[in-house]
């Protein structure tokens, strides 16, 4: 795996012809991989688990390149399993019974297995019940690996079964490490700059195999003198972000956009928005999604923020991409740095549980409407107050059912627009003390 590396090259190397870099620099043992020290440290899930012997299955989550495969390996070879490695997407039924009744001989002549499932998310849920008889009666340690969040990809029961560990990037240092390691290997360094070594490990985005494909590269050129970033970048393409517009990808960004929005960062707005972009995202999800943020977040504090996002998702359905972001841009900024309030989205919800709560309670009659004779004689419309009548254009009358306690769910905030709303509220509030006063003193 790109994350890990074999302190020396194994001394059939030659007899068994070129071998890739990163098969070269697999670790013999967990205390050579590179990064996931939160799990593989002293004090880490799996090996606090290794030193009590008490290894049970595992889900590991967590981006491309970052030592999955090969850590399950290392597993099996620490607790003398049998490793049997198997992927969701080549593997169908007949192949896991196959594995299965493997096991079980297995396990009747006294050895165990730990199966590596890659890409487990991809099996459906009758091929992931499968796995619950053998992983209950020890006939398997199941090891599963996934880049989606296990929470909505796997089975309750297959949870609950197996502890998820958490996979992370491999940070810069790590990188470095990893590079360090393969110069070593190859017997040189790169002919790179500092610089253009810092932007080859940005290439890499946290991903080990990859950052071990581009150092092979790189080490096969023939140069006169070290490479500067720009020189690099001619030579080698940038790796494309890892991003996925329906997975874990797609709902950690938009949810960090969201966010700098509501906190008003229109910095960070911008970026989380680019990196969106970037990724692949369709613009009009973003357009949609912004427009929502002016309804829940910024509300009647500015209302004029839907509109502008209404303008500009029109504005980038007219022009088109790339002219037609800076509409959606724009709107982003605007959002971040106008005044929030969610008063209204949270009257909205609490009106909604009382009209749940309260189901058929039919309006009062003084404001029904009676446009037939019966209808009146039943009252409907009578002793309606006309608002425009009253002297200051407000009768105060009670408009909610009868019986039905006067409620408020509207709390405006003292921010932007809202800041004058609150004052009618308190105006309007006033006056229906006021009337309701003078009614009980009539």
């Amino acid at each position: 795996m790109a994350d890990l590396f074999d302190s020396a090259p194994s001394a059939d190397t030659k007899a068994a012809g070129p071998r890739p870099l990163a098969d070269r620099l697999r670790p013999q043992n967990l205390s050579e991989v590179i990064g996931q020290r939160h799990i593989l440290g002293p004090d880490g899930s799996l090996r606090v688990m290794l030193d009590a012997g008490s290894l049970g299955s595992l889900i590991f989550w967590g981006p491309p390149g970052v030592g999955k495969t090969t850590i399950a390996r290392l597993l099996a070879q620490e607790t003398d399993l049998t490793f049997v490695q198997i992927s969701a997407i080549f593997t169908g039924v007949p192949d896991l019974r196959k594995v299965f009744e493997a096991a079980r001989l297995r396990r009747a002549n006294g050895g165990g297995t730990l199966l590596f499932v890659d890409e487990i998310h991809r099996f459906n849920k009758a091929q992931q019940d499968g796995f619950l008889p053998h992983m209950e009666d020890g006939t398997i340690l199941l090891v599963g690996a996934t880049t989606e969040n296990p929470s909505f990809e796997l089975n309750a029961a297959v949870l609950s079964r197996s502890q998820v560990l958490v996979l992370e990037r491999l940070s810069d240092d790590d990188l470095e490490l990893l590079t360090a390691r393969a110069e070593a290997e190859l017997g040189g360094t790169l002919p790179l700059t500092e610089e253009a070594r810092a932007a080859l490990r940005e290439m890499a985005d946290g991903d080990g195999r990859a950052m071990l494909n581009l150092v092979e590269q790189v080490a096969a050129w023939k140069t006169e003198a070290p490479l500067d970033p720009k020189q690099l970048g001619q030579r080698l393409s940038r790796r494309a972000a890892q991003y996925d517009k329906s997975g874990d990808a797609h709902y950690n960004l938009i949810s960090a956009l969201h966010k700098s929005v509501r906190g008003s960062d229109p910095d960070a707005a911008l970026y989380w928005f680019a990196r969106m972009l970037e990724g692949g995202e369709d613009p009009r999800f973003l357009a949609r999604r912004i427009t929502r943020m002016a309804v829940e977040d910024i509300g009647l504090a500015d209302p004029q923020a839907q509109a502008l996002c209404i303008d500009a998702w029109e504005t980038y359905e007219r022009l088109g991409s790339p002219e037609g972001e800076l509409a959606l841009a724009q709107a982003v900024v605007y959002l971040a740095l106008a005044p929030k309030s969610n008063a209204v989205y949270v009257a909205y919800k609490a009106a909604r549980k009382a009209a749940a709560k309260t189901g058929s309670a039919p309006p009062p009659k003084h404001i029904l409407n009676a446009p037939t004779g019966m209808m009146k004689d039943q009252g409907y419309g009578a002793g309606y107050a006309y608002d425009h009548d009253a002297e200051d254009g407000f009768s105060g009358q009670d408009y909610f059912p009868d019986g039905m306690a006067r409620a408020q769910y509207y709390a405006p905030v003292e921010r932007g627009f809202e800041r004058d709303l609150a004052k009618r509220v308190a105006y309007f509030a006033k006056l229906r003390s006021k009337r309701r006063g003078d009614a009980s003193g009539d």
